[in-house]
């Protein structure tokens, strides 16, 4: 081998891998929401778990990445250890789907048929209709179809250059020995170990090993131990990903280690024994593209038949080996590595961002019935709760922008976009509960009351604030739209409150009464209540943008408005609810 085709070599694999990376980043955009339809379903059930894990490694194209997102869902508390580990020894078996996919580079054949299934005929097809999808195409379901073609054309074209530049090899005798070497199963496990490690991809060691047999020199007998130690050396990647990660999900990675080790240790025994005592013939013949993808295959269902009976056994096993501490463990909020698949990772934002907007409008709730009772312990409640928003938010934040920043459907980056924007009003509208608590304790310190009048003022304004707060939570939650039309037309109406009761009390302070301290309390009041009732406003109209993917919240809001006589009926029904005259007697009454 020159030194041109070693540069051609190595550009081939380059290229190979790059392709592999595209599709598999491609295919996991275009299957975003399956994918989180697959793992939603994941049970305890030995089969639904390895079937689970099977279908979301033949999308990935990768069991080392699928690992990973295991550990990382491990490490988040959204899958137990016995769902983990089904669903590895599912992902085993779906890695062997590339290698039957690069087996079509070896088929030979001169009929029309045979020419058409083969590499060479069908990849610039593909090519070509990729390139169309890819720039023509305005969707972002067909850009990414366009870029699963691209990467599948530019996978088979490295490979068909590596199996090109490798041509030569075979008149080699250096090479010829070399994997007569490796007929040692011993240092053919190895050998298969050492370079999926260095490349953690066992789908992509298998590709290079089906290309290297192109050359005739790969025998079965070399083949197949080192089939053996691709599936440990892809371990490397799952345990990588396991540093500083919860005691669990260092666990799920040791079981896709321990899994692929014994079962290379014992079927490398077995293979080891029949070649000394038998000494099949077919061992000695060279390796063909098809030959490595059935052994790949069929030695990852001989691992997993060996190990699914053993499924206890093999939880005890590593929970022996990685004890339990005396201290609790802390949860994480949002685990890095679930930014491998970017659908899931939002799919926790959502969870993390309902609890941040539940504590929040718990501490809005618990504040607004402080006013006539103020203890410490509801004090400490709000507090807490307000904290809980602030961490939250910090976390989120920092983690949608990450997020943001990775290449994701068109619905995951809206939805990405809008717990961006929405995290913020909810903190807010906690930062007001503690503000709302800050003024009924003040009035407790300083000995100060408000009027029986505001006292009985508060009480409707409050009221329409604990409504709007439920439909901007529901909204949020549920994306229900119906609940976010109403919060609107309740915004205007608090809105016109809190201008007639500041009226009411400066005739109250003209009148005498009223005292200056209270009143400027219970202005603080009213102003926090107005601007909770704002931040309510952003949400609903933030999950309605969405809704009709569009980003102008301030001409959403307004086509809300401008959208007919329901707008201005909704208003005219809360203004009587909540009227200042006959509220004690309506406001049992439900809208």
């Amino acid at each position: 081998m020159d030194i041109f085709q070693a540069l051609s070599m190595a550009g081939g694999l380059c290229l190979f891998l790059f392709g592999m990376n595209l599709m598999g980043q491609a295919l996991e955009r275009r299957a975003g929401g399956r994918l989180r339809d697959i793992l939603g379903r994941l049970t305890t059930g030995k089969f639904t778990g390895l079937l689970t894990g099977l279908g979301v490694t033949a999308v990935i194209q990768s069991s080392s990445a699928a690992t990973v997102m295991v550990v990382g869902f491990v490490n988040s508390g959204l899958m137990s250890l016995r769902q983990a580990i089904h669903v590895i020894m599912g992902a085993n078996i779906g890695t062997t789907v590339t290698a039957w996919v690069l087996s079509l580079a070896g088929i030979e054949g001169g009929n029309l048929f045979v020419r058409l299934l083969k590499p060479a005929s069908f990849t610039p097809v593909l090519a070509v209709i990729g390139i169309i999808f890819y720039m023509f195409c305005k969707s972002a379901k067909k850009k990414d179809t366009g870029m699963v073609l691209l990467g599948f054309a530019t996978l088979m074209t490295g490979m068909e250059t590596m199996s090109g530049a490798v041509a030569g090899l075979g008149e080699i005798p250096a090479f010829r020995e070399l994997f007569l070497l490796f007929q040692n199963p011993l240092l053919g496990m190895l050998a298969g170990a050492l370079l999926t490690a260095v490349i953690q991809s066992s789908s992509a060691s298998v590709g290079i090993l089906q290309s290297l047999a192109a050359t005739g020199q790969v025998s079965y007998g070399a083949a197949i131990p080192i089939i053996m130690g691709q599936n440990i050396g892809t371990c490397v990647t799952a345990v990588l990903s396991a540093v500083g990660a919860t005691k669990n999900a260092k666990r799920a990675a040791l079981v896709h280690l321990s899994f692929n080790v014994i079962g290379a240790a014992v079927w490398l025994g077995v293979f080891s024994l029949i070649q000394w005592a038998l000494a099949p013939a077919f061992l000695q013949g060279p390796a063909s593209l098809l030959g490595i993808a059935v052994c790949h295959s069929i030695f990852n269902l001989l691992c997993t038949l060996l190990m699914l009976p053993l499924t206890g056994l093999l939880e005890r096993l590593v929970c022996h080996l990685i004890r339990d501490s005396q201290e609790a463990e802390p949860q994480p909020e949002l685990d890095e590595r679930l930014l491998a698949t970017p659908s899931i990772a939002l799919e926790r934002c959502q969870a993390v961002a309902g609890e941040l907007a539940s504590a929040a409008v718990s501490a809005l709730g618990e504040s607004l019935a402080s006013l006539g009772a103020c203890t410490p312990a509801v004090a400490a409640s709000i507090r807490q709760k307000e904290e809980l928003t602030d961490q939250y938010e910090d976390i989120l934040g920092t983690y949608l922008v990450r997020l943001s920043a990775l290449q994701t459907g068109g619905a995951d980056s809206a939805e990405a976009a809008k717990l961006l924007k929405v995290i913020g009003d909810f903190e807010r509208i906690a930062d007001h509960g503690v503000n709302l608590l800050e003024s009924a304790e003040e009035l407790r310190d300083k000995g100060l009351a408000l009027s029986s009048q505001a006292l009985e003022e508060y009480r409707v304004i409050s009221g329409a604030v604990e409504e709007i707060l439920g439909h901007a939570l529901r909204a949020f939650l549920d994306n229900d739209l119906e609940a976010a039309g109403r919060v609107e037309p309740l915004e205007q109406v608090i809105d016109s409150l809190k201008e007639e009761l500041r009226t009411r009390h400066t005739l109250r302070l003209q009148q005498g009464a009223c005292s200056i301290g209270a009143g400027f309390v219970w202005s603080d009041i009213l102003t926090n209540l107005e601007r909770v009732s704002d931040h309510c406003s952003n949400i609903a109209g933030c999950v309605i943008d969405i809704a009709h993917n569009n980003m102008n919240i301030h001409a959403s809001l307004r086509d809300v408005r401008d959208s007919g006589t329901g707008f201005w009926a909704k208003i005219a029904a809360y203004q009587e609810k909540y009227s200042l005259e006959n509220y004690a007697q309506k406001k049992e009454d439900v809208l």
